[in-house]
């Protein structure tokens, strides 16, 4: 998998979602971003799809976990907060709140637990009660 392609396109999902998050459904351009970001999305899932599903089921293997897993866009947070660059000037991101696809597991009992995708490095992160605790898998 080329990871930093995924990373690139990654990237490009989550500053549409918060452009879209920071503009109404009456802003002009609403709907022309939300279809950019829908077939980057449908792009994701068709390149990065079988790879990521792959990780996805040993995740929820780990995790003891019945749930169905889902599309790789499925696992995208509606809101990603972005944080200070790194020394290449690479922004990463943080997701908080209840982000994410829900999980059931007996060892997380009566917990809001969630899958989130995030990029920069590309991973799954495990948020639990609505904040990020875990990197579950990480692309490099």
């Amino acid at each position: 998998m080329d990871f930093e392609k995924l990373d690139v396109e990654l990237t490009k999902i989550v500053k549409l979602r918060i452009k879209l998050s920071e503009i109404t459904y009456a802003d002009p351009e609403y709907d022309d971003i939300e279809e950019e970001m829908h077939d980057l999305e449908d792009d994701l899932n068709e390149e990065f799809g079988d790879e990521l599903e792959s990780k996805l089921e040993d995740i929820y293997a780990k995790l003891v976990s019945d749930n169905d897993v889902l599309l790789p866009s499925a696992y995208l947070a509606n809101n990603y907060i972005p944080m200070l660059p790194d020394a290449r000037g690479v922004i990463t991101y943080d997701v908080q709140g209840r982000e994410g696809v829900p999980i059931e597991s007996e060892q997380f009992d009566g917990q809001d637990v969630r899958i989130v995708l995030v990029p920069n490095p590309t991973r799954f992160v495990m948020v639990i009660n609505g904040r990020s605790l875990k990197d579950l898998w990480r692309s490099r």
